[in-house]
């Protein structure tokens, strides 16, 4: 079974070539399936902005590990106990990579993320001809969500969970930093959820007119325009309520506090360096201004509504760079330049499902 695979774990753009990881296409045992399971041909696995962490060694795993958990499917077999989730062969499907226990204290007391017994023999790579995961893992898209925006319901599952962290009053200012896909889609979430004033901070012109065409009001350069003046002059000096880091940069996220009005919210709803400490005046921010800095792990309870508001973003801006599994190492390289906010791979050709 073809895989996309780390083979050598290091910095994926290192100029080194000796310590540069290495991204390939190789040959994976085909999954077992078990009485609960569901095996998914899989249609389009989308690169995160955490593949190239984990390629880097963020989890420390054995090479060669799989990658891939963003993606879109058809079911083509079901495991002889899958009849409780209403699963048919031949439905499309996109899913979560995560399968929680279910019965630990964190899973009992509504805190999944913090699940003591995640399984782990459920990781298995998305971005494969095909995958074998849970049934509790897997959605039947809508008929209005093709396959190709499918494969963004784990993202979208993640912009549902910035909002939930940042409890977002209609009408709050709020400012999302990093015009990435989890940055394009928590702008598109927050949007829906009352926002004003919306911003988008970000150094790439191309996903800053992104923002604007899906409804940002006002978008800032952090590298040409003075970004504290600029959200001075769109909060007419009030700061944002809520201030969204989607861009994972330490040195983006340096300034994002003093953004913020007082008694606002900072989510960091990205991926950071293992050893990245952020400098943080408790006296300043935490006393004297009261803010409230909270983060985001993984989408626990989210992806039902994620499916709910699929249909109702704009996706195609995150859904043109379509490469096949061959060309994964080659994908890989587009993603690190930065040419496009997301890149895709195309596993199997199973388009003509969404014409019927």
């Amino acid at each position: 079974m073809k895989t996309v695979a780390v083979t050598k774990v290091g910095r994926l753009a290192d100029p080194d070539e000796d310590a540069r990881g290495t991204v390939e296409v190789i040959d994976f045992p085909r999954q077992p399936l078990g009485p609960e399971d569901v095996r998914i041909r899989i249609a389009y696995s989308s690169i995160c902005g955490s593949d190239p962490h984990v390629a880097e060694g963020f989890f420390r795993r054995d090479v060669p590990f799989g990658l891939g958990h963003e993606v879109s499917g058809v079911i083509v077999e079901l495991g002889e106990r899958t009849t409780r989730s209403g699963l048919s062969v031949g439905d499309r499907v996109a899913c979560n990579f995560l399968k929680f226990c279910g019965v630990c204290r964190p899973c009992l007391d509504g805190r999944q993320q913090f699940c003591e017994n995640l399984r782990n023999e459920y990781r298995r790579p998305g971005m494969s001809e095909e995958v074998v995961w849970h049934e509790s893992q897997v959605y039947r898209l809508p008929d209005s969500v093709s396959l190709l925006e499918g494969c963004l319901l784990e993202p979208t599952s993640i912009a549902v969970r910035i909002a939930d962290k940042a409890r977002i009053r209609v009408g709050d200012r709020v400012a999302v930093c990093g015009g990435g896909p989890i940055g394009q889609l928590a702008l598109q979430v927050l949007k829906m959820s009352g926002a004003t004033s919306l911003t988008m901070i970000e150094p790439i012109a191309e996903r800053r007119e992104i923002a604007l065409a899906t409804g940002a009001e006002h978008v800032i350069d952090p590298i040409a325009e003075d970004q504290a003046a600029r959200a001075d002059e769109i909060t007419d000096g009030r700061g944002y309520d809520l201030v969204v880091d989607a861009s994972g940069s330490p040195r983006a996220v340096r300034g994002l506090l003093d953004l913020a009005t007082k008694g606002g919210t900072v989510v960091y709803g990205a991926m950071y360096p293992h050893d990245y400490e952020l400098p943080l005046n408790l006296a300043e921010y935490l006393y004297q201004r009261e803010l409230t800095l909270t983060g985001v792990f993984v989408a626990p309870y989210a992806f039902p509504r994620a499916m709910q508001i699929l249909p109702h973003l704009e996706l195609a801006e995150l859904t043109r760079a379509v490469f096949p599994l061959e060309d994964a190492a080659e994908a890989f390289q587009v993603h690190l330049s930065g040419k496009h906010p997301k890149v895709v791979l195309k596993c199997n050709d199973l388009d003509d499902l969404d014409l019927q």
